[in-house]
């Protein structure tokens, strides 16, 4: 295999170059493609890596922003392991790497042997996509668009999402500013806000919903349940596919997940580098 990797800190040069292999796969593709999109729409650091298989894009690999860990695609053994290789003599220290499971570990294990250091995983991820029809949630309560008056809860709770995830909070007023301007932020209520969702902007006819939090102390009851029910048959009949992420060290949410009508489609796998 015969494959060249290319650099980019543009993310429209990323979209040119391997838009129609990320459109193949909207699905396990669609985080990429979100961060891609946002991108364009909100510039931000970043630095973005395109395999290339003579004509034809092969894998891609991001980090933005650049404190974060590296998010790649799916993509065969030997581009995983040429991705490390261009990476590593850029001398880019990446924190950690996420995605697809027999991907990161293929790309974990080389990135530990060509850096000598160590990778560690620490979460374990499924995909799910909204497949089928599944038991209807009945909790007192309705869907709603969250509205500005929202938003010190909205940053409030992104930042006890982030912190039980272990993601950096870097830019979190920001990033909730325009999800609540994008109406990307949907919250459970019953006369007061009890859950929240994020419906990320459709890409590639795909919503992902993700930053599905409830406060500890409202938690039990069905809400976030609820919340997701509503907003994912809402999409859905709005003509879109849904997707979303749970840890599988949760097994609460991922058998919620499994009785509203989600069906795995893929593991993946989330590993820190020293």
């Amino acid at each position: 295999m015969d494959v060249k990797i290319d650099f980019y800190e543009d993310p429209v040069s990323v979209l040119d170059k391997a838009g129609e292999f990320l459109a193949s796969q909207p699905v396990s593709h669609n985080l990429i493609l979100s961060i891609l999109q946002s991108r364009v729409a909100q510039p931000e650091p970043g630095r973005y890596w395109v395999a290339m298989e003579r004509d034809r894009a092969v894998g891609v690999v991001l980090q933005s922003p650049l404190s974060f860990a590296a998010t790649l695609t799916p993509m065969d053994r030997q581009v995983a392991t040429a991705m490390v290789d261009a990476i590593a003599e850029m001398d880019v220290a990446l924190p950690g790497v996420n995605g697809e499971a027999a991907t990161a570990a293929a790309f974990a294990g080389y990135w530990s042997e060509r850096r000598k250091s160590g990778a560690t995983p620490f979460q374990g991820n499924r995909l799910f996509e909204f497949l089928e029809e599944g038991e209807t949630t009945f909790i007192k309560g309705k869907l709603r668009r969250a509205v500005p008056n929202d938003r010190n809860l909205m940053i409030d709770w992104t930042l006890g999402f982030q912190a039980e995830i272990g993601e950096p909070a870097d830019g979190n007023e920001l990033r909730v500013d325009r999800g609540l301007a994008a109406g990307e932020f949907w919250v459970w209520d019953d006369g007061e806000a009890q859950s929240m969702a994020v419906g990320r902007m459709p890409v590639g006819g795909v919503v992902r919903v993700s930053g599905v939090y409830t406060p500890p102390e409202k938690r039990k009851r069905g809400f976030a349940a609820a919340c997701v029910d509503a907003l994912s048959r809402r999409m859905r009949d709005a003509g879109f596919r849904c997707a979303l992420y749970t840890d599988l060290a949760n097994p609460t949410s991922n058998s919620i997940y499994r009785r509203i009508g989600y069906r795995a489609v893929e593991e993946v796998l989330r590993y820190r580098f020293e």
